[in-house]
């Protein structure tokens, strides 16, 4: 198989030099260039301004002052781990909460057990969002 496509490819090549070294060699001549005629209206007026437009006063709208925002506090959100200096910021599921965090609401007593998915029920997380505030509020956990 490999033998006829290479067969094949000599063919065609040759024929492509066949082609371009021994074909008509047509050349296409451009037209004769012709006159070009421009056209120039036989009366033209000139411009004259009549009188210069009025400057427009721009109006500038009070805005009512804003009361002052007070300032948001600093601390970032997050749960840093005491042992290791981890930081975690995405703990709003138990589900995928890091293991150290789930450890550490039951070594605060926050929690009675460690739970598996299965026994997540809408008491449980309830009790477990909870528990994470107050972990939030320790200051060795605080970020």
């Amino acid at each position: 198989m490999t033998e006829v496509l290479f067969v094949l490819t000599v063919i065609y090549v040759a024929y492509v030099f066949y082609i371009t070294l021994n074909g008509k060699k047509t050349q296409i001549k451009a037209a004769p260039p012709e006159e070009f005629k421009v056209s120039v209206p036989s009366s033209i007026e000139p411009f004259t301004q009549k009188e210069p437009p009025k400057p427009i006063k721009a109006t500038v709208a009070k805005q009512p002052k804003q009361p002052a925002v007070p300032k948001q506090a600093t601390h970032k959100k997050g749960l840093k781990d005491p042992k290791t200096g981890d930081i975690a910021t995405t703990y709003s599921n138990y589900i995928f909460t890091k293991r150290w965090i789930k450890e550490a609401l039951v070594s605060e007593g926050l929690l009675e057990k460690i739970y598996t998915n299965k026994e997540l029920t809408a008491e449980v997380e309830a009790s477990i969002k909870v528990a994470i505030a107050k972990l939030e509020a320790m200051e060795q956990y605080k970020v």
